[in-house]
């Protein structure tokens, strides 16, 4: 299950003793977010595009004014979407979608790397995104990228159907028309 978060933005991951989410998803469309930041308690939650599809983050009763045509095309690609579960070992993200996804973490990569990599999920494959002990030894890369927008160990950025990176013509993950931004709580 999730729940709007009631605080405002800043206050999502600073309430003191706040132990009663591990994460918050937002939901991206280029440069803007749609909808609210939502607050997650449950161990596992689907994010995906039509309410048949699952229980979870229904992104398709999200509110967008975004009439791109490449965004809405986007938007009726992720159908089974995704499935981001908390286990032991750290959070592993399914791709329950027809599509592929593209994954950047700070934990997937080495340590010592000047920039992080995209990784590509294929439909029907998971990956362990965030690995929460790794996540405490990291410390911020000195990399453009990172100067252009907040950096944090604990963020995880996901797009759907459409990559970013070095390999690709966007950049940034804020040109890529539906992106979820996943934030861990670090305490």
């Amino acid at each position: 299950f999730f729940s709007p978060c009631c605080c405002a933005d800043s206050q999502v991951l600073q309430e003191p003793g706040d132990r009663s989410h591990w994460c918050v998803v937002a939901y991206w469309e280029e440069k803007t977010r749609v909808g609210r930041l939502y607050s997650v308690q449950e161990p596992s939650l689907d994010i995906f595009y039509d309410l048949p599809q699952g229980n979870g983050f229904c992104l398709g009763q999200l509110n967008s004014d975004n009439k791109s045509q490449l965004v809405q095309k986007v938007r009726s690609k992720i159908g089974y979407g995704i499935q981001l579960t908390k286990e032991v070992d750290g959070v592993w993200v399914y791709n329950r979608s027809s599509y592929p996804i593209f994954i950047k973490s700070a934990t997937l990569d080495n340590p010592d790397s000047r920039t992080l990599l995209v990784h590509k999920v294929f439909p029907g494959f998971s990956i362990k995104a965030f690995d929460y002990e790794k996540a405490y030894t990291l410390q911020r890369p000195n990399d453009h990228e990172f100067t252009q927008q907040p950096w944090t160990g604990f963020t995880v950025q996901i797009s759907f159907v459409k990559g970013w990176g070095q390999c690709y013509t966007r950049q940034f993950i804020s040109s890529c028309p539906c992106w979820l931004e996943v934030i861990f709580n670090n305490r």
